[in-house]
């Protein structure tokens, strides 16, 4: 997995491009927060969930499916969530950490495609350093990991939110010339 802040920069990064008008920011708030919820499921380690159980780390958590799940439940019970854009976004947001967890180079994949499949799936690149769990994460793994991350993602969503910007204040500014 990608580490946790990695998980959700990505929400972050694409509220940044739309804007304040189209995601608010509490709305970008609650995307990062599902970007980084799949991974709750660690707990089932101290329960003696087995890794590779449908319920254990990295899978129906990380689906698709469960995705959509998550965030229609979400625009149920929260008014701000409950257009089509705000869902999707949701959506896309909780989303973002099985495929990216899908781009790692080690562990299990996630299970994109659960109910549908237990089968635990990689991206045909893997490109992204897997990063370590607990405290090992403070190690020379951990950094190299970090530094993959910037590179392979932090840097491209900074270019997308910096892009999202640029291209709104230049409409703004054709509307103003």
């Amino acid at each position: 997995m990608p580490t946790i802040m990695t998980h959700a920069v990505v929400p972050l990064a694409f509220a940044a491009a739309a804007g304040r008008g189209t995601i608010s920011p509490k709305l970008a708030a609650a995307g990062a927060v599902l970007a980084m919820l799949p991974d709750a499921d660690v707990i089932g380690f101290r329960l003696g969930i087995d890794y590779a159980d449908t319920w254990g780390h990295r899978g129906a958590t990380h689906a698709l499916a469960f995705s959509l799940l998550v965030a229609g439940v979400i625009a149920a019970i929260w008014r701000e969530a409950r257009s089509i854009g705000a869902y999707a976004f949701l959506a896309v947001a909780m989303a973002s950490h099985g495929l990216l967890d899908a781009l790692t180079n080690g562990g299990l994949g996630p299970a994109l495609f659960w109910p549908f499949s237990d089968a635990r799936v990689f991206a045909p690149v893997t490109p992204i350093r897997v990063s370590p769990i607990g405290a090992g994460f403070f190690s020379a793994r951990g950094a190299a990991t970090m530094a993959s991350e910037a590179v392979l993602v932090w840097l491209p969503c900074f270019a997308l939110a910096v892009a999202g910007w640029l291209i709104r204040n230049r409409s703004r500014s054709a509307l103003i010339g």
